[in-house]
């Protein structure tokens, strides 16, 4: 009998966690009655009843684990420690607002037995405000061109096998691109549609100001992206500037210069401003490759453990 892990992030979810509990322990006496389960609570410093009530569902399920932070430390830290606390075969991340729909973790746990080492539950529609979607659809399109493979609505609602969890709990760092370290190892990786559901029980917690960091975090940490902007960008200029530069060069010899000192002064502006520029993307570049190197990510990764053990 397989053990599936629930890790499920809180943050002032007060009043959801028992149906979250009821919806995943009524699957393993139905569809998975022929598995085991467990569910990793993190409390991520909430502020409302969401401990006193993950504590009841302790005392009732012993296959509850609660966990609490010290303080609110973020989502994604939350998810990071569940998934350190967890010992099943496979590990499931889903919401506590209720807006992933948990039965669909049944087909998750399929995808994952016929071989699949991710299972991705991503999102092809929601009911959520019509800012909300705007903001969505604008940052997973910018995130979409530096990595292909993330779905166009974006995900967090995952299943990961054992050793997947493993590869991604070997990645260092504080503030982490959840989505691009799921799908950086590249192991077999299933895609299932769902309709995100309209929160009914409290409200959410993701401000404007929570989603813009979190994407930062995404954008910075994830891609390479803005440097290599930075880097093609400076090249350009440095090449405009310099035939400009010859331009300005034809006008002084031809006297066509507006005042005198005019031609040195622009020489010197577009040579000068266009070697600033490269030099900014040739240091972003570096930076890149030092910011690459303290993630600690594995080299590579063996499809088969019998070839890493020879």
């Amino acid at each position: 009998m397989a053990l599936i892990s629930y890790v499920v992030p809180v943050y002032n979810n007060s009043g959801s966690l028992r149906p979250t509990w009821e919806g995943i322990r009524e699957l393993f006496q139905q569809e998975l009655a022929n598995h085991q389960y467990e569910i990793v609570f993190v409390n991520d410093g909430s502020k409302d009843a969401s401990w006193e009530e993950i504590q009841q569902l302790a005392t009732e399920d012993p296959k509850v684990r609660p966990f609490r932070f010290t303080r609110n430390f973020g989502q994604v830290p939350a998810i990071i420690a569940g998934y350190h606390k967890s010992s099943g075969d496979a590990v499931i991340n889903i919401s506590a607002d209720l807006q992933d729909p948990i039965e669909l973790t049944v087909q998750m746990v399929r995808s994952w037995e016929a071989g699949f080492d991710v299972v991705i539950g991503h999102r092809n529609d929601r009911q959520d405000s019509v800012a909300s979607n705007f903001f969505s659809k604008v940052a997973y399109g910018i995130l979409r061109m530096s990595n292909r493979n993330i779905p166009e609505g974006g995900f967090d609602f995952v299943l990961m096998s054992r050793r997947a969890t493993d590869t991604f709990l070997e990645y260092q760092g504080r503030n982490r691109y959840f989505q691009g370290d799921i799908l950086w190892a590249g192991y077999r990786t299933a895609l299932l549609p769902y309709a995100r559901r309209k929160r009914t029980i409290g409200k959410s917690q993701y401000n404007f100001g929570r989603k813009l960091k979190l994407f930062l975090d995404y954008v910075i940490d994830g891609s390479y992206l803005p440097i290599r902007m930075m880097s093609l960008s400076g090249v350009a200029v440095s090449a405009i500037g310099l035939l400009y530069a010859l331009v300005v060069t034809a006008a002084w010899a031809l006297r066509a210069t507006p005042f005198p000192g005019w031609a040195p002064l622009m020489i010197a502006g577009l040579v000068i401003g266009g070697m600033i520029m490269l030099m900014l993307g040739v240091i972003g570049e570096y930076l890149w490759r030092i910011l690459d190197e303290v993630k600690h990510k594995p080299m590579f990764i063996f499809e088969d453990r019998s070839d890493a053990q020879q």
